[in-house]
């Protein structure tokens, strides 16, 4: 693997990230603001900030053609930020929940967004053209509570999502008017607003961290706190899967994953790293972390003085100290994005820690 960029933006936890669709721009959120970093030479520099929201940030999502910026909050509130020539506009949107929003995405066609929050809900937001302004439906049974995670379909109409009560489950949210009738698929092929086309739950009742559809839409994997990483391959509507295959690990729990064409998963999480997921329907394996160990730099021996060794074994106990971790990354991480990638597969992907 090629070294990677590593970038140090502050010294505060990076609750979500994005890019924009030509990697110039990098959306953080950062407490209750929303920063933006424009890409000079081989760093990232700060040059704008979205004030919007009074209580932390959750989440933050670039639409890639239109360049809107869409966050949520612990305050229960979105905002859709429209560039302008004279920088952001946000607009508030009607998401009409009682407890905080805690994660936000696009959908792939970004005529509608999905916001997860506490308030066991999934609120499904478009734009109204009549009223001038952004509003939403509810996604709401069988879900009984927090969600922590979405993902949409390629056909912008199927969302799934993973939640604190054990389920990663797929829903319909099609709009009429907004969306156009998806063709029949292994999920479905009436697909009214709230339909539940798939429920599934994670064998030791851990929570789910991470959902993410296939490049073909035909295939779920989740991450779940025990460790594990499901793969479900739905056979149709009403009907049982062709298959489900659970991954355990001996590793910490997985926080977030991305999938590299259909037959490769890229999953990271507690262990500070991201590891490698191959297989298919006859089944899956772990195949190891995209990390060269023993990297140059980290861990070096210092020359020691005599001197110097006895002070830190009087100090410390010990004779060098042992807390850097040979990974780039030195804490969690929290969420991986794709950064390029063709056609489902992907060429480079990006991360981000806890300091």
């Amino acid at each position: 693997m090629a070294s990677p960029e590593v970038h140090h933006l502050f010294h505060r936890p990076i609750a979500d990230h994005s890019f924009s669709a030509d990697r110039q721009t990098l959306a953080v959120a950062k407490d209750t603001t929303v920063e933006l970093y424009g890409k000079v030479g081989n760093a990232f520099k700060l040059k704008d900030e979205l004030k919007g929201h009074d209580k932390t940030v959750t989440s933050v999502d670039i639409a890639p053609e239109s360049g809107r910026i869409v966050t949520c909050s612990q305050d229960r509130n979105a905002l859709v930020w429209e560039p302008s020539p004279t920088g952001y506009k946000p607009t508030l949107v009607l998401l009409r929940i009682a407890r905080a929003a805690t994660f936000v995405r696009w959908s792939p066609s970004e005529t509608k967004f999905a916001v997860g929050s506490g308030d066991r809900v999934i609120a499904i937001c478009y734009f109204e053209e009549e009223n001038d302004w952004w509003v939403s439906k509810h996604l709401k049974k069988p879900i009984r509570s927090t969600i922590t995670t979405v993902n949409w379909h390629p056909n912008s109409v199927l969302l799934a999502a993973g939640s604190t009560d054990a389920h990663a489950r797929v829903f319909s949210s099609f709009i009429k008017g907004i969306d156009a009738r998806p063709e029949p698929s292994v999920w479905g092929e009436r697909l009214p607003f709230n339909t539940v086309c798939g429920e599934y739950l994670n064998n030791s009742a851990g929570w789910v961290h991470s959902v993410a559809f296939s490049p073909s839409g035909n295939a779920l994997a989740f991450a779940a706190h025990d460790s594990s990483i499901t793969i479900v391959y739905p056979s149709g509507p009403e009907q049982p899967p062709q298959a489900v295959v659970s991954v355990s690990t001996q590793l910490l729990p997985f926080m977030s994953m991305i999938w590299n064409g259909e037959d490769e998963i890229i999953a990271a999480g507690y262990d500070c790293e991201a590891f490698r997921f191959q297989g298919g329907l006859s089944g899956w394996q772990l195949t190891g972390t995209l990390e060269a160990k023993g990297r140059p730099g980290l861990g070096d021996a210092r020359e020691e003085s005599a001197l110097n060794m006895f002070k830190q074994m009087d100090l410390k106990g010990k004779v060098k100290d042992d807390t850097q971790l040979k990974t780039v990354h030195q804490n969690t991480i929290t969420t991986l994005r794709v950064y390029e990638g063709r056609n489902g597969s992907v060429s480079k992907f990006s991360s981000e820690s806890h300091p």
